[in-house]
């Protein structure tokens, strides 16, 4: 059957995306012609891809959703649509070939049919946009096949010549989504679906079962799946964790969800939906062979007598590791040689740091800098010496407990974590899920790191959007992670001066900014992350998130999402007024440019500026104000 295929394509900074790419590609077999149609102007390097693999490419302006796309389209191609059998709608809002395409053709071969699709949604009544009458069961328009029987009418012609304007969503659903099956059907013409609503126990199978499509060989996966508000898949009890696991199982080459996603998606939202969290065991559960993995420790040493502490944790990889040590003193350098000397390791290094300023944070990025920028190893584990004395002593101990035993409960545990990476070439980093018990975290992660955070990304040239309330970030800074996935920040011309000293690390601070950038850095060089627990601390993180989570929502009136609009209208009548530090940022803004130098100088000068607050606010207490 000759098909000729239109695909409307619309990305807010006019990227076409891997995805769009292997999706075409992995469509060519069945399409003779495709014509791609773009709602709004194309970067150069999507242009570029465009022209490859479309036979055509139309770029109009952004209006009209993807109805207005697919009209544009067929009337640009109205002169060679009688020259083929079969014309196809589609649109980029899925991925795909999850499964192979030949079957889901092979179920609409029969030539009585004059269009069809891949899923449909059923009857609603009442009609949930009118409030009133019913919404008639109709093929999704993502995807919809029409027959040279049905394109030769006038009720072709009509249809699109008398289409409303599209001002919105609700106006693509209502005179075309919802519309385009009762219509053609109206018209005397066959449709049919390859996966029949009533083959599923839900209304919108794509979005509420999207497990039980992939199944039954469904081919795509809706995009929405990965960043689609999380509260409304809770409260229809969708676990998306089941669909990424058989995308992977599928040899969907999920390199491809995570780079597009990197751009469109809040990280935490996508680390709720597809379930990023790995609770290990303690054995080891194999899989992915380790041999040959190069593993580097990068491990700060400020409190020597941890050396062996250290070391007893590192000993638990399951393969030979090369230990880099940073310390800021001789001293503390040559007790730490002597125990390595002790344990027989020879192959390792110690470095003595220029200063202590920045702590572990500052130590990495300087100190092992020339290490991340190089090849030397695929897996660093970043660890460092931590006994928090400022900290309460059940505060200091989960929190180093909560580090060490996500990372390294056992050798079983640790071969597992490794393994990750062996088992997920696209995995950039690896670290404990956020610490909560005795601290409070939950929903105010940022503090007051979050502006100057965004500054820095923007200047660096990270685009990830930033998570609302929590980043998703390696709270304690330690972590595994690929090298690769952090060159952005190891490229980056630091100073130690750039740093706090001590009695300075209030937020706000370089070193608290970096920590919860490490993840959006990875993720903005295509990288995915996942979190860690072991059994034991998962144990108690669930049970006290529970309670917490009761007693926060016990007193809120209605369901889940009523409790968290009543709880932010609260909070929002307490908002701390804007900073004062807006100026400056507005002033850094039009100042740096998406380079590394630029970034650090416009950091340190908004630096200076809250130090001068800082000191403003000091004279002022001392004056009784």
């Amino acid at each position: 059957m000759r098909r000729l295929a239109i695909i409307a394509h619309y990305d807010k900074d006019g990227e076409l995306g891997g995805y769009v790419e292997h999706f075409v590609d992995a469509l060519r077999p069945f399409v003779e012609r495709v014509v791609l149609v773009s709602n709004g102007e194309l970067s150069p390097a999507a242009s570029e891809t465009a022209a490859r693999i479309a036979d055509r490419v139309l770029v109009r302006d952004n209006s009209g959703y993807d109805v207005y796309a697919y009209r544009d389209g067929i009337w640009a191609e109205r002169d060679r649509t009688g020259e083929f059998d079969e014309l196809l709608l589609l649109n980029t809002t899925f991925y795909a070939p999850v499964h192979d395409f030949a079957p889901s053709f092979d179920a609409v071969a029969d030539p009585d049919i004059d269009f069809w699709g891949l899923t449909e949604h059923p009857e609603v009544d009442p009609h949930p946009y009118h409030r009133s009458g019913v919404m008639p069961r109709h093929i999704q328009s993502y995807w919809i096949g029409v027959r040279q029987r049905m394109l030769a009418s006038k009720a072709w012609d009509d249809y699109w010549t008398d289409m409303p304007e599209i001002r919105g969503y609700d106006d693509a659903v209502i005179h075309n989504e919802t519309r385009f099956t009762e219509y053609f059907e109206a018209a005397g013409f066959r449709s049919q679906a390859v996966f029949p609503a009533s083959t599923f126990p839900v209304e919108n199978a794509t979005m509420e079962a999207p497990d039980l499509l992939l199944d039954a060989g469904c081919p795509i996966v809706k995009r929405r799946l990965f960043f689609h508000d999380p509260i409304h898949f809770e409260q229809h009890a969708l676990i998306g964790r089941g669909v990424r696991e058989r995308m992977e199982r599928s040899g969907y080459p999920m390199e491809l969800v995570w780079q597009d996603l990197a751009r469109v998606a809040r990280p935490r939202d996508v680390q709720s939906n597809a379930g990023m969290l790995e609770i290990l065991p303690d054995v080891d559960a194999g899989g992915a062979a380790l041999t040959g993995i190069r593993v580097g420790v990068l491990a700060h040493i400020f409190y020597e007598d941890m050396t062996a502490e250290l070391l007893d944790l590192a000993d638990r990889l399951p393969v030979d590791y090369t230990l880099i040590a940073t310390t800021p003193t001789r001293e503390k350098a040559e007790a730490i040689k002597a125990v390595l000397a002790t344990r027989g390791r020879t192959g390792d290094e110690v470095r003595v740091v220029e200063s202590n300023r920045g702590r572990d944070i500052s130590a990495f990025l300087l100190g092992c800098g020339d290490v991340l920028r190089s090849d030397r190893f695929d897996v660093i584990v970043k660890v460092h010496t931590k006994k928090s004395p400022q900290a309460h002593f059940n505060q200091a101990r989960i929190f180093r407990d909560h580090l060490f035993g996500n990372l390294f409960s056992s050798p079983g545990y640790a071969a597992n974590l490794l393994r990750l990476f062996a088992q997920h070439p696209s995995l950039g980093m690896v670290f404990p899920a956020m610490i909560h018990i005795g601290y409070p975290t939950l929903g105010r992660a940022w503090l007051s790191n979050r502006e100057p955070a965004e500054e820095l990304a923007e200047s660096l040239g990270i685009a990830v959007p930033f998570d609302d309330l929590s980043p998703v970030a390696p709270y304690g800074s330690m972590f595994f992670a690929r090298p690769e996935a952090l060159r952005k920040l190891a490229a980056a011309p630091w100073r130690w001066e750039d740093f706090p000293d001590e009695g300075e690390y209030a937020d706000g601070a370089l070193t608290h900014v970096l920590e919860r950038l490490f993840a959006y850095a990875a993720i903005d060089e295509g990288y995915h992350v996942r979190t860690v627990l072991n059994t034991s601390l998962a144990a108690s993180s669930h049970t006290a998130l529970e309670y917490k989570l009761q007693e926060a929502l016990a007193s809120l009136p209605g369901e889940l999402p009523d409790q968290l609009r009543y709880a932010r209208a609260i909070g929002g009548t307490l908002a701390a007024p804007r900073s004062v530090l807006m100026r400056a940022r507005l002033l850094g803004r039009r100042v740096v440019g998406r380079n590394h130098t630029t970034a650090i100088i416009a950091f340190r000068v908004l630096n200076s500026v809250r130090d001068a607050r800082r000191r403003v606010s000091q004279r002022r207490i001392g004056r009784g104000a």
